[in-house]
């Protein structure tokens, strides 16, 4: 149990899943995601589009037969009759079926825990979010990377004001395994990544750019207002974008510079986050997700470690384990399930999850995709300034 959580009765929240069968990497995530703090058990799913390859990989987690499904609808209509149905759903496909999954299971009465990005379009994502908001379920949103206490913590100093004025943000998210054109190799990620229809009209900007805007907006939450982006394809003959490179503009006058890309020689994933303020400055370096460099104006530089001096509440609520003992990916993975169950156990009983639950929400995932939607704009514009 993560510290500073209440210990809540009864039993596990039985979950259900959406895609993440054979051959899938983030549904193992997000399974063991699921358990590591105990709070749910995955007891159905729809874990393909194909009906052979979903009862192979339903057989294979140890799902009861008649608890394998050959598609969602049928999934959603089957489990919301049962007596010990499902309470929620975790939806783990690609992209193009986030929408209509989700959508299927909100009208069945189930809470939903989906992967970002939340849809492929801005007006299908206010269409989910109005759904969702009328049938009162829990929606989260899996952006991981707000889930490590590090940056929770750095959260909390912006917003304690400890940074003073907040005056540029600066975030990148480099990754080098799509420098060649894998997707005609037959690689799954690959190939539905740089698919149009399945991933959307952003590629690089959708898969990664939006985890970089997701994580400078949970730090500084300030609104983006405006933005100008030059999206590229570098390899001859994919169809969406593998590098992005935009300027930002915040509410409050700051400025901000987003890089992603997936064609960069010697980044594995090199997420990376600096905000700079007028008392002091913050980065934080995913691949070392245990310490964060904190700069305040004319005073020596400091290292935060995770759960050591220094750390407050925020990132107390987020971490497992002692300090010197690496926590990172699942655990942080983890965080965002944990909060989930607090909300699903608080609509359980009846009321909402207090103020300190804290995961990605509906208006993240349209924030995400407006995001998406403007950079795609500018960038076909020339690249110039647009709105959000």
């Amino acid at each position: 149990m993560i510290d500073g959580r209440s210990e809540t009765s009864g039993r596990r929240i039985r979950l259900g899943m959406v895609g993440g069968g054979e051959g899938a990497f983030i549904g193992a995530v997000h399974r063991i995601a699921s358990r590591l703090d105990d709070r749910f058990e995955v007891v159905a799913g729809a874990l393909s589009s194909t009906p052979e390859k979903a009862m192979r990989s339903a057989a294979a987690l140890g799902l009861a037969p008649d608890r394998s499904y050959g598609d969602f609808a049928t999934m959603a209509r089957d489990e919301a009759a049962r007596p010990d149905g499902i309470e929620a759903v975790a939806i783990v496909t690609p992209n193009h079926m986030h929408a209509p999954a989700a959508r299927a299971f909100l009208e069945a009465g189930i809470h939903v825990i989906c992967d970002k990005p939340m849809t492929t379009t801005l007006a299908e994502a206010l269409d989910l979010k109005a759904l969702a908001e009328r049938s009162g379920r829990v929606f989260v949103l899996t952006h991981n990377y707000t889930g490590y206490p590090l940056v929770r913590q750095a959260r909390a100093m912006v917003r304690d004001g400890e940074l003073g004025d907040i005056r540029v943000v600066q975030v990148e998210y480099p990754q080098d395994w799509l420098a060649e054109k894998i997707e005609d190799s037959g690689h799954k990620q690959a190939e539905w990544r740089s698919d149009p229809a399945r991933s959307g009209a952003g590629g690089c900007i959708g898969d990664i750019g939006t985890h970089a805007f997701n994580l400078a907006d949970f730090i500084t939450g300030i609104p983006v207002t405006s933005l100008l982006a030059d999206l590229t394809t570098f390899v001859p003959g994919r169809r969406l974008d593998d590098n992005a490179q935009i300027l930002l503009r915040y509410a409050n006058g700051a400025r901000g510079m987003l890089w992603a890309s997936q064609i960069a020689p010697g980044h594995e994933n090199g997420l990376k986050v600096r905000v700079y303020g007028s008392k002091g400055s913050l980065e934080w370096v995913q691949a070392e997700p245990n310490r964060m460099l904190w700069s305040p104006l004319n005073q020596p530089q400091q290292i935060l470690t995770r759960g050591g001096p220094g750390t407050g509440p925020d990132a107390a609520r987020a971490t497992r384990i002692p300090p010197g003992h690496p926590e990172g990916y699942l655990e942080a993975f983890a965080t965002i399930y944990s909060e989930a169950a607090e909300a699903i156990l608080a609509a359980r009983d009846g009321h909402t999850a207090g103020h300190d639950v804290l995961y990605p929400t509906l208006d993240d995932g349209v924030k995400g995709l407006a995001f998406i939607e403007a950079a795609l704009r500018s960038s076909q514009a020339g690249a110039t300034w647009v709105e959000l």
